[in-house]
């Protein structure tokens, strides 16, 4: 499963520069596929194709964020996710509405990352 930030963060922005996909956000601030990752394009669930450059909305205005569809748990870079070996108010925990299998998340690092 992915990670995600409760509403009980203290926007310290620890988290952000831990992550190996650039998958954290600070609240307000708009993200990009591409960001971290070698994505050009991204074919999203309608059909639709997004630039990997093209700004996206932030998730959260008031608190830093994780982008679920670029979250691996930090799995093939580090053995638990640094975000949550971070944070100091223990904020960054399991989104139990994105469950994802390790071949999954494995598979989604790879397709980030061209390997």
């Amino acid at each position: 499963m992915a990670i995600m930030i409760t509403d009980e963060c203290i926007n310290c922005g620890a988290c952000e520069p831990e992550c190996p996909n650039t998958a954290i956000y600070e609240g307000g601030i708009e993200w990009t596929w591409a960001g971290g990752t070698d994505l050009k394009e991204v074919e999203m669930e309608d059909g639709t194709v997004v630039s990997g450059n093209e700004p996206q909305e932030p998730y959260s205005d008031e608190f830093y964020y994780i982008v679920t569809g670029k979250c691996t748990e930090c799995m093939g870079f580090h053995e638990e996710p640094q975000c949550a070996a971070v944070c100091p108010v223990d904020c960054c925990v399991d989104d139990p509405d994105a469950r994802e299998t390790e071949e999954e998340l494995l598979a989604k690092k790879d397709w980030m990352h061209a390997e």
